[in-house]
């Protein structure tokens, strides 16, 4: 993505639908919660807390009933070891801007689960000598911010590590053991089959290992998919790829099954709208799968003229929408009714001044601001000839039209 101790079973999906938010507390003063309901967890749409421009996540929570958020994606540092941090350059244990997005949410009855991996950076996997140390990784994460959910976001380039991947299952398999009622999401690429080769390797990974999360979340999309039916078929023979691989039968897999799409316009110029998503939200109710999430809540707000240009955007859905209609979908999945009055669109920015033009023999550090193509840009780590808005998940946050 560019990204979960027992297992819901069929009724208890049916039973968790219709109750909502039982298992909701209120944060305490010192931000910690008691757990909510797994099915929150598992509807958990992904934030990024700290680039993308985040939104507020209580103002989501006001306009839609959201609960719960993922939140991404906590990496390897930039300069190498085996330590946590946010996207690379925030050390977790100093942390304090993400810890005040966490504690805004649970001061208003929500709680967040946390995403490692991811599609960009260097993953602890990778770093981290082996699977001790890597959950070692991970649990100052846990401890931190007193997690009751995480989630393993498996795929380029790290799932086609072997070693990684064995770090990594193994990780989850020592937090799972180690934080009882952790839950454990395990996300990986999707591909009209279902998955692809590495990711039925990474199946057979935890097998081997005897690890068995709340559920394998596919992400079927950037794999040449049109709309809401490519998405269901995906997920009917990802459905026979657990059965084959772990001998489950049917409503046993689906019950360990997930889907995390992506809203809008995708990296490879598909597009996904609220039909599509409602399409695939129909299908995992009725099928009592365990997960429906995507990506990205901050790209769940419409495009403003200068960005909707027919690309990708880390900040917006490139299709016509209110604010957070795609978060709504997330709540349904809950079990819970969002508000039925519409919310405003998100208002069209006053352009800023542009910043001094972007040059491709200029090194840019942390920071640095540069224009192109009619936005400003801030550098998110070192770069040089690295084109702004080339990619959503290079070294560049869109600062909007100038």
């Amino acid at each position: 993505m560019r990204p979960l101790r027992a297992c819901l079973g069929a009724a208890a999906a049916v039973t968790l639908a219709a109750a909502g938010t039982t298992a909701l507390v209120a944060g305490n003063a010192s931000g910690a919660t008691t757990a909510l309901s797994n099915r929150w967890y598992a509807a958990a749409p992904y934030l990024m807390p700290l680039d993308n421009d985040p939104p507020s996540a209580a103002a989501i929570m006001d306009a839609t009933g959201l609960k719960a958020f993922q939140l991404a994606f906590v990496l390897a540092p930039n300069g190498g070891g085996c330590s946590p941090t946010w996207g690379g350059t925030a050390a977790v244990p100093s942390d304090t801007a993400v810890q005040s997005v966490i504690n805004t949410i649970r001061a208003k009855g929500g709680d967040v689960s946390v995403s490692i991996g991811g599609y960009g950076g260097t993953k602890l996997g990778q770093t981290c000598a082996d699977a001790a140390s890597t959950a070692a990784a991970y649990q100052q994460v846990i401890t931190k911010y007193e997690l009751h959910a995480i989630d393993f976001d498996l795929e380029e380039p790290e799932y086609e590590n072997t070693a990684a991947i064995r770090n990594e299952i193994g990780a989850a398999k020592i937090l799972q053991q180690n934080n009882p009622g952790l839950y454990v999401s395990v996300t990986t690429a999707g591909t009209a089959d279902g998955t692809g080769w590495f990711g039925k390797q990474m199946l057979l990974e935890a097998k081997s290992q005897g690890f068995t999360p709340n559920n394998f979340s596919i992400m079927p999309f950037d794999g040449g998919f049109n709309g809401a039916a490519s998405q269901t078929s995906a997920l009917t023979n990802f459905n026979s790829i657990l059965q084959s691989t772990f001998g489950w039968d049917q409503a046993t897999a689906y019950a360990h099954e997930g889907f995390s799409g992506m809203n809008g316009r995708s990296d490879t110029g598909e597009y996904f709208t609220q039909a599509d998503f409602q399409t695939v939200l129909d299908y995992a109710t009725s099928h009592n799968m365990d997960r429906f999430t995507f990506w990205s809540l901050n790209r769940d707000r419409q495009c403003t003229p200068a960005d909707n240009g027919g690309r990708t955007s880390g900040t917006c859905s490139s299709v016509a929408q209110n604010s957070w209609d795609f978060a709504k979908y997330s709540v349904k999945f809950a079990g819970v009714t969002p508000p039925t009055t519409t919310p405003t669109p998100t208002p069209t920015p006053t352009p800023t001044s542009c910043k001094t033009a972007w040059s491709s023999t200029t090194v840019y550090v942390k920071d640095d601001e540069a224009s192109y193509g009619g936005h400003n840009w801030k550098a998110k780590w070192w770069t040089q000839n690295e084109v702004p808005g080339a990619s959503q998940w290079g070294p560049w946050t869109d600062e909007g039209a100038c």
